[in-house]
């Protein structure tokens, strides 16, 4: 089958530290460009991708400079090529903003055909219409060519401009130039398999590109996990689901490229993950229920415009003497209701305190202090001020469309200073996260010290799970001088566990947990889970002002069941 290549511009980031336009290194940087499009084809891809992805008249005004990078990236990609058998597909990413968009994607095209192009990839597209006169074009002017267009949505199935995925590709199939379609970038492995399945036989070659998974920022960089042997898995189980090409978005690398192609070659043959064992929580007793602490309970607002799951769930919380329920704020990117007005809802309709996160990716300034002044009109009066998953709508980060006017640090001075100003009648509480997963965890206590001294009167941490992160709690208790929520995060089941390990960067499942999680019915997957849980608990339990507990996937019971095992009435 044909496999392409990965994240060309992700990976060269990796290989050189350089975060100017990897499309430029075509004339800056040749033998780099050279060396990571061999290095794709020796992992055993047999069509690559030309260092073009946002070669347009968006990132190069000037005519002459957008002729020479195309004609630079597409003679380096068939000089990797030469003698390999691979194909090589002139890459022609999505173009975004203003004026006539057929016309930008026309002069790119017109481009690659005087290379004496063949093969086209369109890629992480978010509509088709303005794509039609331009393949015209190209089969007009070489009518053997061959055409992919690819469309990149969301979990949920919707594209940067609001299109359904399905339609996209229903009308990329009827058009009679199109060759192949696909879905590529924006999810991971997990997420773009759903689309898959739910997509059914979409009537010409399917082409799935995948994430690596959802990235993280850490220290100042965009990251992935090293998830190269899920990946490969996720491959066969995309080709089984219907895909006759397969290949490699953001994050992923030659080893990733690899490691799916021998998956497919040769299913029978194992492969062992790359990433580091984890080591567990020390297993011994647990100290039976505790006497109750403050218990704050995380849920995610609704993806579709329905709220009755969530006001019940509220309900039940309460009744069980939870004593805040927090709302992320659209948490791995992926849209969900604004924080703030479910929040106010819960409020108004079921009595309980709540505090909404509130991530600086998404709003800026204006916006930000437009949903504060908002909230304080329904008694709202706490906020966890946090920076926010990244969006990642392209291979090179260039069309992020987050805004990041702040740091979560920069944030908490921001909602400071507005208590002091037009919200002193009515003054904010504001938290902040502390990750205890981090891999430099001395840097993220310097950063939570900044974040105590600019106003933050709390911490919610992530998700305990290892004996490192309950390691890293207690050192942050002994140094910061603030009220420590634990964060405990119960697992439903064995893939729950698998998601979180392979495309939420960050979560460090140990492995032992995990496995005993494997081939268990739902209800004895749940007990082991709350039983990890209570060990978690019980270790960290002196340490911790309170408890932060995540309802995980809508099972609002497990928390209630966690809640009972755990403390005292």
């Amino acid at each position: 089958m044909l496999f392409f290549d990965g994240a060309f511009g992700t990976y060269y980031i990796a290989q050189t530290n350089d975060y100017n336009p990897c499309e430029r290194a075509n004339i800056t940087n040749p033998d780099a460009v050279l060396s990571i499009h061999k290095a794709y084809i020796a992992a055993g891809a047999n069509a690559i991708k030309t260092n073009t992805f946002a070669a347009n008249r968006g990132l190069f005004e000037d005519e002459g400079e957008l002729r020479d990078v195309i004609a630079a990236g597409f003679r380096l990609a068939r000089e990797a090529a030469h003698g390999t058998g691979a194909t090589v597909y002139a890459d022609i990413g999505g173009i975004h903003g203003e004026g006539e968009l057929a016309a930008k994607y026309r002069q790119v095209a017109e481009l690659f055909v005087a290379q004496g192009a063949r093969h086209f990839l369109f890629e992480t597209l978010a509509g088709f219409e303005e794509l039609a006169p331009v393949l015209a074009s190209i089969k007009e002017k070489v009518p053997d060519a061959v055409i992919l267009a690819s469309f990149a949505a969301s979990a949920d199935g919707v594209t940067a401009k609001g299109h359904r995925y399905k339609t996209l590709i229903a009308e990329a199939v009827r058009n009679p130039h199109t060759d192949g379609v696909g879905l590529n970038c924006v999810c991971g492995p997990a997420h773009i398999l759903s689309l898959v399945r739910r997509l059914g036989s979409p009537g010409k070659p399917l082409l799935v590109m995948p994430n690596a998974g959802y990235p993280a920022y850490v220290n100042g960089r965009m990251l992935y996990q090293d998830n190269t042997a899920y990946f490969a898995e996720k491959c066969a189980e995309l080709k089984a689901a219907g895909a006759a090409m397969l290949g490699g978005c953001c994050g992923t690398t030659p080893g990733h490229i690899a490691a799916a192609v021998r998956a497919l070659r040769d299913p029978g043959a194992p492969e062992k993950p790359s990433r580091p064992a984890v080591v567990s929580v020390a297993a011994r007793p647990v100290s039976g229920r505790l006497p109750r602490k403050p218990i704050a309970v995380g849920l995610d607002p609704p993806a579709k415009a329905d709220v009755a799951y969530l006001l019940d769930a509220a309900r039940q919380l309460k009744e069980a003497g939870v004593d805040t329920v927090t709302l992320s704020d659209s948490p791995l990117a992926k849209t969900r209701a604004d924080s703030f007005l479910t929040a106010a809802l819960i409020r108004r309709e079921t009595g309980m305190d709540v505090l909404p996160h509130l991530a600086c990716r998404d709003r800026n300034y204006i916006a930000i202090k437009g949903a504060l002044l908002g909230a304080s009109f329904y008694g709202i009066r706490s906020v966890l001020a946090i920076t926010g998953d990244p969006v990642t709508h392209s291979e090179s980060f260039r069309n992020n469309p987050g805004v990041f006017n702040f740091n979560s640090r920069e944030l908490v001075q921001y909602i400071q200073g507005l208590n002091r100003d037009v919200l002193a009648d009515h003054p904010f509480s504001v938290g902040g996260a502390l990750n205890v997963n981090a891999t430099n965890f001395d840097a993220e206590l310097g950063r939570c010290l900044e974040k105590i001294k600019s106003g933050a009167g709390f911490l919610y941490s992530q998700p305990l799970f290892s004996a490192k992160s309950v390691s890293n709690f207690r050192q942050a208790r002994a140094r910061l001088d603030c009220p420590l929520y634990a964060g405990i995060l119960p697992l439903v089941s064995y893939k729950n566990a698998v998601f979180l390990n392979n495309e939420v960067m960050g979560i460090h499942v140990p492995e032992d947990f995990t496995e005993s999680l494997r081939d268990k019915t739902p209800e004895e997957a749940q007990a082991i889970s709350i039983e990890f849980c209570h060990g978690l608990i019980d270790q960290v339990y002196g340490d911790a002002d309170g408890f932060y507990l995540i309802a995980p996937l809508r099972k609002v019971g497990l928390i209630h069941r966690l809640i009972e095992t755990c403390f005292q009435d």
